[in-house]
């Protein structure tokens, strides 16, 4: 392995896991917060960079486009919302629908599977080619939300969110509408999706209908590496929200490692469900391990 090498990628991997730790983040939401399995987010987070391309290549201003990816995602959020509470279709069910659906909707989008964007032409937030602002401009992303988040999730409608997710009959016997809440929880999961969309396009300077293929394996990666890992440590909102981020810098950060060692690019789909199947099973694993220590130690006694 060459280490010059890999040490030259991990800028790349940084400014990369800033701005899927946005993704991340909208998936901590649905999937810890409302304890939701949302599977919208393979459709939404393409569906976010169609729409901020197609955009800033009809001159609209950057910044504007990606605020159009977040009120496209938040749409698609929506959708999946209402197939829930109002038609009564399960969870994962109505998320697989709403993603279907947004496969064709983001090929009418971009009239074709892919849609390019130059640096060169246009005023791109953030490129690959220049990394080092891309790290900042991905990190002042991710701290600005990660705030406004933790502001929200402080106020009333914030904590009837986490209500619903924790204990949704207490919260409906609290008088809480728990059908809104899911409903404004995916409408917010799938606009930081959609934003995570808009930029990622411009970073890697396209728009592609499969550019979010496998999202949902990455975000929930991130959440469960930063939550295996800080844990322990972080227990306030806020940093459990930046452990997530970590969690995905540090998830690219091993891909980049892994293709340094000969993995081929095929194989990364494969890799990234086997890093989620080994942190989800690190917390069983724990305490089984723990169980037999312990039950050792009383036989010993």
């Amino acid at each position: 392995m060459n280490f010059s090498s890999l040490l030259n990628t991990l800028p790349g991997s940084v400014a990369q896991g800033l701005v899927w730790g946005l993704l991340a983040i909208g998936v901590y939401i649905t999937y810890k917060v409302l304890d939701y399995s949302d599977m919208t987010v393979d459709g939404s987070m393409a569906t976010g960079g169609a729409v901020a391309v197609m955009l800033m290549l009809n001159d609209t201003n950057p910044y504007l486009a990606l605020l159009a990816a977040v009120g496209a995602g938040m749409l698609s959020g929506l959708v999946t919302g209402l197939f829930h509470t109002v038609c009564g279709i399960p969870a994962i069910l109505s998320g697989i629908l709403t993603q279907l659906g947004l496969y064709s909707v983001n090929m009418r989008i971009l009239g074709k599977s892919n849609q390019a964007i130059s640096v060169d032409k246009y005023d791109l937030v953030v490129s690959l080619r220049y990394i080092p602002e891309a790290i900042i401009v991905g990190a002042l992303f991710c701290i600005f939300l990660i705030a406004i988040l933790y502001w929200f999730f402080g106020t009333e409608v914030g904590h009837s969110i986490r209500a619903t997710g924790n204990n949704p009959n207490m919260a409906r016997a609290q008088g809480i509408n728990t059908n809104w809440n899911k409903v404004l929880g995916l409408v917010l999961s799938n606009g930081l999706v959609g934003l995570a969309g808009g930029l990622y396009a411009q970073y890697q300077g396209s728009a592609d209908v499969n550019m979010g293929r496998g999202a949902i394996v990455i975000g929930l990666a991130a959440i469960i590496m930063g939550e295996v890992i800080f844990g322990k440590i972080f227990r306030n909102f806020a940093l459990k929200l930046f452990s997530v981020v970590i969690g995905s810098i540090l998830y690219f950060a091993i891909i980049a490692l892994v293709l340094q060692l000969g993995l081929s690019t095929t194989d990364l789909k494969l890799f990234s469900a086997l890093i989620v199947a080994l942190f989800l099973s690190m917390p069983h694993l724990k305490a089984k391990l723990f169980s037999r220590l312990k039950w050792g130690g009383h036989r010993h006694a």
